[in-house]
């Protein structure tokens, strides 16, 4: 080899020094891969809001949807021949048991009371007659002056005078009757409605039409159905001590169309002996109070039955109840250990904005209503007392701090 050759072979002194400078690199990276890594941090339990739920007295209401019906209905219609000549109500207004409504003609009703009252006038004129010859016609039997047949006839004729007074009597009565009837008077009291006829317009006693209708509204009742199913569940608890009845009389609200409460409660004053085979239920009817004239008749509503109380039930808030899978009711319920527990519930119905669990809870559960979808079944949580506002059934307060937007669990 020359000396040329060997100068090419040997690096130089800068490529020597990063010759260098590489392996050190190496070395340091292939240095902190030994190194042990640092442990992660545990994050700290999901904080939640829940609600302790306690075993109380609740009284059942059962809800029920019904139409409000007239007291009494009376349909008005003439029972006498005539032209109305004159119409005496306000359409639409008041009007008591017998008012005047219509008057129809009543010339010819009169003139033959008038003639029925002369005809009883006439054998009314007679009777003395008859009757002073009776008499003497006895007195001359006994002298053996009259035959005993004579004074059968006279007794006869008699007899017949008066009957003809009676039925002169009755004319009387039944003229008056009809001449009575041209005046047309309200049966019932109540509101009534629009006239179907006029002043001038010709009636009979036999017509279909009616003239108008009255209807009674204050009271009012209200009819619903219930479903024999509910019925037979709830005389088995009344029956077995599960429920007691509140006393003799059921009260019942009135939730109108708007979702207000009518301001004057009722009471159950009919329930039918059957029920029906095609649909299942059975009526009832209850009667309200309608002072304002609030409630008209064909009003749809719903009638809030009181059917008895509960002992030792459960409510939990509607917003701490989900559903699985399965769509079965569920809650998180916190134990004494901080850790969550799913329960699958039996709800029976819904009072105001909680619900009313059978089944699933026990008294002093805690369970969670404000951040559920932080927390899963088995996991450990921080649990925090909460309350809720009973007539929204949203949160008031978490600890001592305002609450939080609700959130859906």
């Amino acid at each position: 080899m020359t000396l040329q050759d060997a100068l090419r072979l040997q690096p130089s002194r800068g490529a020597r020094r990063l010759l260098i400078v590489a392996m050190a690199s190496t070395l340091l990276l292939g240095g902190c891969d030994d190194k042990p890594a640092k442990p992660q941090q545990q994050m700290p339990p999901a904080r939640v809001g829940v609600v302790t739920v306690h075993a109380q007295p609740v009284t059942l209401t059962a809800e029920l949807p019904g139409r409000t019906v007239p007291a009494m209905t009376a349909e008005v219609r003439p029972q006498v021949d005539g032209i109305i000549v004159e119409r005496l109500f306000r359409e639409g207004g008041e009007v008591k048991a017998g008012q005047v409504l219509y008057r129809i003609d009543s010339a010819r009703y009169q003139a033959a009371y008038d003639a029925a009252v002369a005809a009883l006038k006439q054998a009314e004129a007679a009777v003395p007659s008859a009757a002073s010859k009776v008499d003497r016609y006895t007195k001359l039997t006994a002298q053996n002056a009259v035959s005993h047949q004579d004074l059968e006839d006279a007794k006869a004729t008699l007899a017949q005078n008066r009957a003809a007074v009676a039925a002169a009597k009755a004319e009387v009565q039944s003229a008056l009757i009809n001449l009575d009837y041209t005046d047309i008077t309200a049966p019932i009291g109540g509101v009534i409605d629009r006239s179907t006829l006029t002043q001038g317009a010709l009636v009979t006693a036999s017509q279909s039409t009616a003239l108008t209708t009255i209807r009674t509204i204050d009271p009012i009742n209200v009819d619903v159905t219930q479903s024999s199913l509910e019925l037979l569940r709830l005389r088995q608890e009344v029956a077995s001590g599960q429920i007691q009845r509140v006393g003799e009389t059921i009260p019942v609200k009135l939730r109108l169309e708007n979702g207000t409460i009518y301001p004057h409660p009722g009471a159950l004053s009919f329930a039918e002996a059957n029920v029906s085979e095609s649909t299942g239920t059975y009526a009832l009817r209850a009667t309200f109070p309608n002072p304002d004239r609030l409630l008209l008749p064909g009003m749809y509503v719903h009638a809030v039955l009181a059917e008895g109380v509960a002992q030792n039930a459960i409510l939990v808030p509607q917003r701490g109840v989900s559903r699985n899978t399965k769509g079965d009711p569920t809650a998180l319920v916190v134990g004494p250990d901080g850790k969550v527990e799913t329960r699958v519930l039996e709800i029976r119905q819904s009072i105001g904005t909680a619900w009313l669990v059978e089944k699933g809870l026990a008294d002093g559960d805690r369970v969670i209503v404000e951040g559920s979808q932080k927390a899963r079944d088995g996991a450990t949580v921080n649990a925090e007392e909460v309350a809720i506002d009973d007539a929204t059934g949203a949160l008031k307060t978490v600890g001592d701090q305002p609450a939080a937007t609700p959130a859906k669990g």
